[in-house]
């Protein structure tokens, strides 16, 4: 058995954790670093295949050093000609095949044709009883309606779509298409556990499923960017470096490392001021800056005000210390999302709630000024403190509110973290079944609606509602036609979901008037 002296960075073991369930396990995990304190060592571990949120500082005796790893001596890099050469780069990305929305039949060979991608939807009541939906015939366009089965104890919707206008190229790649079988047969991804490393989803998919839709990487942009560059990361950014911070009448304790100055990152607690996000080193320094900060609301422009929620837009120009302490603050809790304090080519979004105090944050998100691939979300946050309370959905809808007054559709920035997507993957979902089963029929008629009119009515990319359809399971084949089933199931729980979803963005209290951002003089 190895002693506690020979355990140096880079060693592998086991590590002695409680669950959520408050069992012990012992999961695998990586020595970051090591420190002595008073003559005492402790070891800084990243759990494999867990988040880096869950790396924390142990002493020796919860560590296995019966099934230690010693880190392998890394190989010379190898040369040519003399010369130092490069190490082998990571693999190119894969550029992922079509979702092939036309679920090819099982007994008949593809034809390698691009089909039209059903786009018309259709809620029908009174279904004649012949069969149910079968997927694998032959191809056909899209459809759906609702029915009650008779002698059956399922009751299912299904909702027809009938042959749209545009053939998809089969090139094109919905967004998140990698949770789904490349086949096209939707499946039900498996919820990740919570706690568990997910990189930029949670539903078990590399890092690249969230990339551009087409699955190749974009030219380059002429406006700003806040996706982390994970080529560069070293021990230093691995590692959480504020132990606690104090905002207002909360603590948080940081998930990520953040670049704040290295001479805070010794100090016990971090203080911020509620109002204007800046950083000091005691709660007498905090306490002399209240009596002269002045602010008891974000900088920038109240656009929305609805009971005690308030949103403030702030530029990032204009207002660029503050936008670099949001920025500062938010990477401590966004592991996926880089920092710039070049704030000029965005703005951010915050939002708040009132007291008698002042307006306190609860969240915030920043877009882009100009997005040349319409993204309307590059990142964000919703604290800690304000978690599980429907204030992430509530920033997500307030984006697309955005977008609507912008007469645009948009798509959040990726990768998203796994909590970012389970958050988007939620309001998609929500969103697009709220539109389907409100859906009437007119003159005995089965109501339709196009995939293109649900993007315009959402403002959500006509790629995300796709692949949310698929997401959903709600794609099969039925009298010669692809439909989309909404069953029993489906329905119950969407009515269960949207009865504990309070919080709802009223567009009347909206006050936002879009700027064309291409004109130089709006900077």
């Amino acid at each position: 058995m190895a002693e506690v002296g020979e355990v140096t960075e880079g060693c592998r073991l086991p590590v002695l954790r409680r669950n959520q369930d408050n069992e012990d396990e012992w999961p695998l995990a990586e020595i970051l670093s090591v420190k002595d304190i008073s003559g005492r060592k402790l070891f800084y571990v990243h759990y494999i295949d867990f988040n880096k949120r869950l790396d924390e500082w142990v002493t020796h005796d919860r560590l296995d050093l019966k099934k230690i790893q010693f880190p392998k001596k890394e190989a010379k890099t190898p040369t040519k000609n003399g010369l130092p050469g490069s190490r082998p780069g990571s693999p190119e990305r894969e550029v992922r095949k079509t979702l092939d929305l036309s679920l090819q039949p099982a007994s008949t060979p593809a034809s390698g044709k691009t089909l039209p991608i059903p786009v018309q939807i259709t809620l029908r009541f009174n279904l004649p009883k012949e069969r149910e939906a079968v997927p694998g015939e032959p191809d056909q366009p899209l459809s759906s309606s609702s029915c009650v089965q008779p002698n059956h104890r399922t009751t299912k919707r299904k909702v027809e779509v009938v042959s749209p206008a545009t053939p998809v190229p089969a090139s094109t790649e919905t967004t998140q298409a990698s949770v789904f079988p490349q086949n096209g047969s939707a499946r039900r991804a498996v919820a990740a556990q919570p706690g568990r490393k997910r990189k930029s989803n949670c539903l078990g998919t590399d890092e690249d499923s969230q990339d551009s839709s087409d699955g190749i990487p974009s030219a380059p942009r002429m406006t700003g960017s806040l996706v982390s560059d994970r080529s560069h990361d070293d021990i230093i950014t691995r590692m959480k470096n504020i132990e606690c911070i104090e905002l207002g009448r909360h603590r948080l304790k940081p998930w990520y490392f953040s670049p704040y100055p290295q001479e805070l990152t010794t100090l016990p607690v971090l203080y911020l001021c509620e109002f204007c996000l800046k950083y000091v080193k005691s709660l007498k320094c905090l306490q002399r800056h209240l009596t002269k900060c002045d602010l008891r609301h974000p900088p920038g422009n109240e656009i929305y005000r609805k009971g005690t929620i308030s949103f403030f837009e702030i530029d990032g120009r204009k207002n660029k210390s503050y936008s670099q302490n949001l920025c500062l603050l938010a990477k401590c809790f966004l592991d996926h999302k880089t920092l710039y304090y070049d704030t000029d080519p965005f703005l951010f979004y915050v939002m708040t709630e009132y007291d008698c105090k002042g307006f306190h944050i609860v969240g915030y998100f920043s877009k882009e000024k100009e997005s040349t691939e319409d993204y309307n979300v590059a990142c964000i946050l919703t604290l800690p403190p304000y978690q599980r309370r429907g204030y992430g959905k509530l920033l997500i809808e307030f984006s697309y509110e955005l977008s609507k007054v912008e007469g645009k559709t948009g798509t959040p920035e990726k990768p998203l973290s796994d909590l970012g997507l389970l958050s988007y993957r939620s309001y998609w979902s929500q969103t697009i079944l709220e539109i389907l089963m409100n859906l009437k029929s007119e003159n005995g008629e089965r109501p339709q609606i196009t995939i293109n009119e649900i993007s315009e009515i959402t403002s959500i990319k006509k790629e995300d509602v796709i692949s949310t359809l698929q997401y959903l399971n709600l794609i099969n084949y039925y009298k010669g036609q692809y439909i989309l089933t909404l069953s029993e199931d489906i329905v119950d729980g969407h009515e269960r979901a949207m009865l504990k979803r309070i919080l709802r963005i009223d567009s009347k209290c909206l006050h936002f008037t879009p700027k064309d951002w291409s004109k130089r003089g709006k900077w």
